[in-house]
């Protein structure tokens, strides 16, 4: 990368942090009276708490994406870019009504499904993630992948930290695959951008969290993180697509299977994730998330060293070393001490 790029990068990179942290100090008053998250049985927290920062997070996101898109050539031939950017402010407005006034199930999932589209029909016709299936069909199946992803990023931001120990590391590994040239330079403003905000968002949702990102930004955030994901896996790095959110799929995937084989409601609200057992289990919020954040540097590592060999054995070395990895950790979060 030349020096001009590497300084581009880092711009993009502060600005979403300046930004985001800007809007989260004007918008936390009005968050405040009008956003609180109360406790109840569910909660990881004990004390009204507001949420919505994600208005900020995913603000400064679009903001930056948007401003950097129009610096070059004026904006043209980024529609694709501005497809998405839009699908992000159509779920995080779903998100920010949701916050307020809850949503039945099904048009949530409509509206979510909405925006889910428009980010399929953006993606380019030459991008494929299963060539031997018929475009129409491997579309839909991505489509359905990307609304499970965007709800699973909902169900794990659920204590403090968790959606930071998260995001900063996959934007991190996003944007390290993007230098060795897995992913556009669109994906990569996002993915900086991204960043940024999170690491903006980050000292207001330190434990003791005084705000959440509700789902006007877990949606949101859930949103573009799987366009990137996708972006990567239909260029040929499927591998590290999968390698990079690995504990999120693990955790969310493996609750909700758990608790449809018990016969238990997949779509209610619960405490049964494999990080809430492990605050059940006397681990404290900064235990869970700094093993989460480990867990994901070596998960970097991993789809990094995807990209440097086209072996599909050491493909599946990889996998399988972080498939061991993910496990050993979520049997620690389930185990009694």
């Amino acid at each position: 990368m030349s020096n001009s790029g590497a300084l581009m990068d880092g711009f993009v990179f502060l600005a979403g942090a300046t930004i985001s942290v800007g809007l989260l100090w004007l918008l936390r008053p009005m968050l405040q009276r009008h956003a609180l998250a109360h406790p109840n049985a569910r909660s990881s927290h004990s004390v009204p708490t507001p949420q919505g920062g994600g208005f900020a997070v995913i603000g400064a996101t679009i903001s930056v994406a948007g401003i950097s898109a129009l610096l070059d050539s004026g904006g043209f031939g980024h529609q694709s870019l501005w497809l998405v950017l839009a699908a992000a402010v159509l779920i995080a407005v779903v998100g920010a009504v949701d916050d307020v006034r809850s949503i039945a199930v099904l048009p949530r999932l409509f509206l979510q499904a909405a925006a889910v589209a428009i980010v399929m029909a953006a993606l380019p016709g030459e991008l494929r993630l299963a060539q031997p299936l018929p475009i129409w069909l491997e579309r839909t199946l991505a489509g359905l992948a990307l609304l499970w992803f965007v709800n699973l990023v909902n169900f794990m931001d659920g204590i403090d930290w968790m959606a930071v120990a998260e995001v900063v590391p996959l934007t991190t590994g996003l944007v390290l695959l993007g230098v060795m040239g897995a992913l556009p330079r669109d994906a990569m403003v996002v993915a900086l951008a991204l960043g940024g905000a999170m690491i903006g968002f980050a000292p207001f949702n330190k434990p003791v969290a005084r705000l959440f990102l509700g789902d006007v930004g877990s949606l949101s955030i859930g949103l573009l993180l799987g366009w990137l994901l996708i972006e990567l896996a239909g260029r040929g790095h499927l591998a590290a697509a999968l390698l990079l959110p690995l504990y999120y799929l693990a955790d969310a995937t493996v609750t909700l299977l758990r608790r449809f084989a018990n016969g238990e409601p997949v779509m209610q609200a619960h405490r049964s994730h494999f990080y809430q057992q492990a605050m059940d289990h006397g681990f404290s919020v900064s235990q869970i998330v700094g093993r989460v954040f480990l867990l994901n540097m070596a998960l970097i590592a991993l789809a990094t060293a995807t990209l440097l060999t086209a072996s599909c054995l050491w493909q599946a070395i990889a996998m399988i070393a972080g498939g061991v990895l993910v496990a050993l950790l979520l049997y620690r979060f389930a185990a009694k001490a």
